[in-house]
């Protein structure tokens, strides 16, 4: 069986949602730098910061701070903000905390995150909704993309496949992050992926 290329689909939708309003959920301002840089053309985007795998509040609001600052530079998109709620995270990693990272508990991050993207897209007339999470290296975007369309199809809204990867997207987030000065972390956000990476 061939692999879907999802960076193909998404720019088939791309072209046939031109101008449509989409909600993208992003972990950071390095990985929304070039996912911004080739969806913002196209579509009225809105930045999602909706995180509550990070691993604390001081944390969660360091990278929040330079979202809105590289949206500010850039005028790339628009920004809507979620509480941090480290209790939903927690709930779904219960049991899993032994998991290494791109395991079960990943999965389940992704699909907690997806999923209240997604509520957050139909309960605001958004068009489309996506995530930035696919540009990472370390990121399995065939999982990711299986649990957006299925978070699409429990709400009714359209998803944005992708595989920013794809194209070097993550060697020119590293050049992007560069030039704008952000704040680049060496862990995925989490505790588990924090302690990982420290051993």
């Amino acid at each position: 069986m061939n692999a879907v290329n999802y960076d193909r689909e998404m720019r088939a939708v791309l072209a046939a949602e031109r101008g449509k309003r989409l909600l993208l959920h992003s972990c950071c301002a390095p990985c929304s730098s070039y996912c911004l840089q080739e969806v913002a053309p196209m579509l009225q985007t809105t930045v999602f910061y909706y995180n509550p795998n990070l691993d604390c509040a001081e944390e969660y609001e360091k990278r929040k701070a330079e979202q809105i600052r590289f949206l500010r530079e850039t005028g790339f998109a628009d920004f809507l903000d979620c509480d941090y709620s480290p209790e939903a995270f927690a709930e779904i990693a219960r049991g899993l905390e032994g998991e290494k990272e791109g395991g079960a508990r990943c999965a389940k991050c992704f699909a907690l995150r997806l999923d209240r993207t997604a509520r957050t897209a139909k309960e605001n007339g958004f068009d489309l909704f996506g995530t930035t999470l696919t540009v990472s290296p370390l990121k399995n975007a065939e999982i990711i993309n299986r649990i957006g369309y299925a978070a699409a199809e429990k709400y009714g809204v359209k998803y944005l496949p992708s595989d920013f990867k794809k194209r070097g997207g993550y060697l020119q987030s590293v050049t992007l992050s560069k030039q704008y000065g952000l704040y680049r972390q060496n862990y995925c956000g989490c505790v588990y992926s924090k302690r990982e990476r420290e051993e």
